[in-house]
């Protein structure tokens, strides 16, 4: 199975970018929110984690393998999730995924049906079977970047996302635990725990 895609970026089409390696051109779907990210890169050297799957009829024997890129790790196993749900599926997915995975799982933690509706093929009901399904998988998504980070900051995310997980458990609603945190981190100030960045967000709101 092919988990990863590194090459220049050749084209980028609506619904697939085409990945230039070596003497080989690769057909790689993307969603919307990864077509974005991708559109300033044109001719650049780029690496997307992929997915693969078989479309077609099985029973007429035509099945053609695909690949769906991403930008990172954390997009990819969020697509997964979205694809368990029952009446989404891979097509589906690839087209409601419309928004930066942030906003989308924002919208399942909180359970806001009515934004799960707007995006494309996601009707009321599935929206529904959604949130049900992932609603407690949404934390490690909310503070997540569009790239891997180096080992530095990939840790600091870490200890931002914990920090994040521990403020929902105190009963902070996701949209607040987020702007706490965001505002711990514009201050540039670095933390080795999530004990560190708690305490100081709890000194700074007595202040």
């Amino acid at each position: 199975m092919i988990t990863k895609i590194t090459g220049k970026l050749v084209h980028l089409g609506v619904e697939s970018a085409t990945i230039g390696v070596g003497a080989f051109e690769y057909e790689v779907f993307i969603p919307e929110f990864v077509r974005r990210q991708l559109q300033s890169h044109i001719d650049e050297e780029v690496s997307l984690r992929t997915i693969e799957y078989l479309e077609g009829n099985p029973q007429k024997g035509r099945l053609t393998p695909r690949m769906i890129g991403f930008m990172s790790d954390a997009e990819r196993e969020f697509f997964d999730l979205v694809c368990s749900v029952d009446g989404v599926g891979v097509k589906k997915a690839l087209r409601a995924m419309v928004r930066p995975v942030r906003e989308v799982a924002e919208s399942i933690e909180e359970q806001d049906v009515k934004q799960l509706s707007a995006l494309p093929g996601i009707g009321p009901a599935v929206g529904e079977r959604i949130i049900a399904k992932l609603r407690r998988k949404m934390a490690k998504f909310a503070l997540m970047a569009a790239r891997d980070l180096p080992p530095d900051k990939q840790m600091e995310r870490d200890i931002a996302t914990e920090a994040y997980e521990a403020l929902i458990s105190l009963g902070h609603s996701s949209v607040d635990a987020q702007q706490k945190i965001e505002t711990i981190a514009e201050s540039g100030k670095k933390f080795k725990s999530v004990e560190d960045l708690l305490g100081e967000l709890y000194k700074r709101e007595r202040e």
